[in-house]
């Protein structure tokens, strides 16, 4: 299958833009907690529920822990859950949702590659999920449908899963998969069958559910042992992108369009265009750069506002997106 470069696009030079520090807002802590001794990896809002906009979740080491934002500007501990193996580091979080009763649930994963579901409402540790033969990079939630989860593997795959159900739906893997570590996935905002993924291979993969729709549906009625659910493995993605020449370490959706960061000190903003009935067959167009200086080190995540009109990363902290 044939990989698309940068030059299979437009046929002219991509536009360079700028990260640039906002001015127009000050931004200060009002708050602070130290949690331990060992780092932290991720943090995350619980924008699944408009209930609960004001919490977040941080994981660190063997530790999940949740707060609130407080009317004062300082926030609260809410809860905290300390995983039974003490060698355990978690690396990524996720909010998801109870279908059933809508109990928020927090999904934290690391480098004993076990998905641990957290049900905030009774504080009670509510399934684990092993499957992946490695360590887990990243978890996201399908925002249209919060019991759908995905992870990014060391293992070279990613994985669905049904959060209320335990299963394991699909696996994506094999011929047309990751040849190395997988760092980075995210669902399409509006397409609910289609997400993309990024890894040490130096690509970025779109792949499609639709013809395995079914089996998300069969996994919501599902009553036998989660085990003996018929996982389909998906081999083949629509698309793979040659966008970078580097470890590609986190990637967004934005809208229709993509932002994918590499270890080669830049963010590109780029559209696909799949051909659904021709998989692998399709172009690409990179319609921006942005660079980011000292971001050579791997696994620097950045992470855009709600309205993407900012987007933040650890070495410059709040930037506007510009052209």
């Amino acid at each position: 299958m044939a990989k698309l470069g940068p030059g299979q696009g437009l046929g002219c030079e991509a536009a360079e833009g700028s990260l640039v520090p906002s001015r127009k807002r000050e931004y200060k802590p009002c708050g602070k907690h130290t949690e331990g001794k060992r780092p932290l990896y991720a943090i995350g809002f619980n924008f699944m529920d408009a209930r609960y906009y004001d919490v977040f979740a941080t994981v660190g080491g063997n530790r999940v822990t949740t707060y609130r934002c407080l009317e004062n500007g300082s926030f609260a501990v809410l809860q905290a859950y300390v995983d039974e193996d003490k060698d355990e580091s978690f690396y990524t979080l996720s909010w998801a949702r109870d279908h059933v009763d809508g109990s928020p649930l927090l999904v934290a994963a690391g480098s004993n590659g076990i998905i641990r579901v957290i049900n905030c409402a009774t504080e009670k540790l509510a399934k684990s999920f092993v499957g992946h033969g490695d360590s887990i990079n990243e978890i996201r939630t399908q925002a249209l449908k919060p019991s759908l989860i995905i992870s990014a593997s060391k293992d070279e795959s990613v994985r669905l899963w049904n959060v209320h159900t335990g299963i394991c739906i699909l696996v994506f893997a094999g011929a047309g998969g990751h040849r190395n570590e997988v760092l980075s996935v995210d669902f399409h905002p509006s397409d609910i069958e289609r997400f993309a993924s990024c890894g040490m291979d130096n690509t970025v993969k779109i792949w499609s559910m639709k013809e395995f729709w079914l089996y998300v549906d069969k996994s919501y009625s599902w009553t036998d042992l989660p085990s003996k659910f018929p996982t389909k493995y998906v081999q083949f993605p629509v698309l793979i992108a040659a966008v970078h020449s580097n470890y590609v370490d986190c990637t967004r959706w934005l809208g229709d369009f993509i932002l994918s960061k590499s270890v080669d000190n830049e963010i590109v903003l780029w559209e696909p265009k799949t051909k659904e009935q021709s998989p692998g067959e399709g172009s690409i167009d990179i319609l921006q750069k942005y660079p980011v200086p000292e971001c050579d080190i791997w696994f620097i995540k950045f992470s855009c506002d709600f309205h993407f009109n900012q987007l933040a990363i650890e070495r410059l902290l709040i930037a506007y997106l510009e052209s």
